[in-house]
């Protein structure tokens, strides 16, 4: 578990880590530049860098975990990365059932092996699951998390680096917009987060700018 600056969570959990790069939102991704930063300083979960890993002992923290809290699952990693076996996405969800005090933030960029997987898993209302949606070319994840037994279902457009007129909200509950971070991040109009903050009035969804 670790605090976070991330507005819209109180800490994370990181059952995995390391990643690679999907679609554009990743260019600058930052779980990617805080690892080298962890690798520097010797923090040995880290020490294979950015390459996917699993981490079956971190399994059991949220169980020590006496105060309520939202919990963002993975922000060094993606759960259903291709390369994270089955059976351990079931642990991870078994442990996120077991803890219904505590409020589970997943979000995926692979929204396809999500809805594949998603029959495997025990959907209990503690758990949100969300997809990436950074510009219109990849509102295709957001059919894809409908079809999710989610009984909480989020879209995250951050970094937004497009527009994203027409969203299809149906089903969603709440979503996220943000620019992004680092040293060169690409710009966000003041027009693209305005207008779906107007989609998601019309269609009573929740936003969190």
């Amino acid at each position: 578990m670790s605090k976070t600056t991330i507005e819209w969570t109180d800490t994370t959990w990181n059952p995995t880590t390391g990643c690679n790069k999907v679609s554009a939102g990743c260019k600058f991704c930052y779980a990617e530049i805080m690892t080298k930063r962890l690798q520097g300083m010797g923090q040995v979960k880290y020490k294979d860098g950015f390459a996917l890993r699993v981490h079956p002992d971190t399994l059991s923290d949220p169980y020590s975990w006496r105060k309520p809290r939202f919990v963002f699952v993975n922000s060094m990693s993606d759960l259903f990365h291709e390369d994270v076996p089955l059976g351990f996405i079931k642990q991870v969800f078994k442990v996120m059932n077991e803890c219904p005090d505590h409020t589970f933030q997943v979000l995926t960029k692979r929204a396809e092996r999500l809805t594949k997987l998603s029959k495997h898993m025990k959907w209990t209302p503690n758990i949100w699951m969300g997809v990436s949606v950074e510009d219109s070319r990849v509102t295709h994840r957001i059919e894809h998390l409908r079809k999710t037994g989610a009984m909480i279902k989020f879209l995250s457009c951050e970094p937004l680096i497009g527009a994203i007129p027409n969203l299809n909200l149906k089903g969603i509950d709440w979503v996220i917009v943000g620019g992004e971070s680092g040293h060169t991040p690409r710009s966000m109009e003041s027009e693209w987060v305005l207008d779906i903050q107007h989609q998601c009035k019309k269609a009573r969804v929740a936003f969190f700018f």
